[in-house]
C-alpha cells in the first residue's frame, strides 16, 4: 500500500472529500474525518476502541495507536508499506462507516464491495 492508493481508496467512498487538517491531507464523510495522511508512507484513521485493540492485535506491525489521548479515542496509525490492499480497505472502510450518517451507511451496506 502506498499514499496515492490510499487517497484513491479513501475518495472511491460514498461522498468522501479531501481536505486540510494542520496542512495534511484528510478525508471526510459530511465534514467528518474518517482518514488523514500525515506522511508519505502512514495513514491514520478513525476507529473505535474495540476496532483498535482488535487490529492493533491482530497486526502490530501494521496498526498502532496514535500517541496521547487522540489514540486513546481510538485514532489508528497505519504503516503503509506494511499493509496489504485487502487489510487497508477494511481498516478505512470501518473508520468512514464510524462517522458517516446511518441513511448513507445503510446505501453503502447495501451496495458489492
Amino acid at each position: 500500500m502506498d499514499g496515492v492508493k490510499a487517497r484513491q481508496l479513501a475518495l472511491d467512498l460514498p461522498e468522501a472529500v479531501e481536505k486540510s487538517h494542520f496542512g495534511k491531507a484528510d478525508f471526510r464523510v459530511r465534514n467528518r474525518i474518517f482518514m488523514s495522511l500525515p506522511e508519505a508512507d502512514r495513514a491514520v484513521v478513525n476507529l473505535d476502541r474495540d476496532q483498535q485493540e482488535m487490529m492493533t492485535a491482530a497486526e502490530p506491525l501494521v496498526f498502532k495507536p496514535v500517541p496521547g489521548g487522540w489514540g486513546r479515542k481510538g485514532w489508528t496509525s497505519i504503516t503503509l508499506d506494511a499493509c496489504d490492499e485487502q487489510t487497508f480497505r477494511s481498516a478505512l472502510r470501518a473508520a468512514w462507516r464510524n462517522v458517516a450518517p446511518p441513511t448513507l451507511r445503510k446505501v453503502f451496506d447495501a451496495t458489492p464491495s
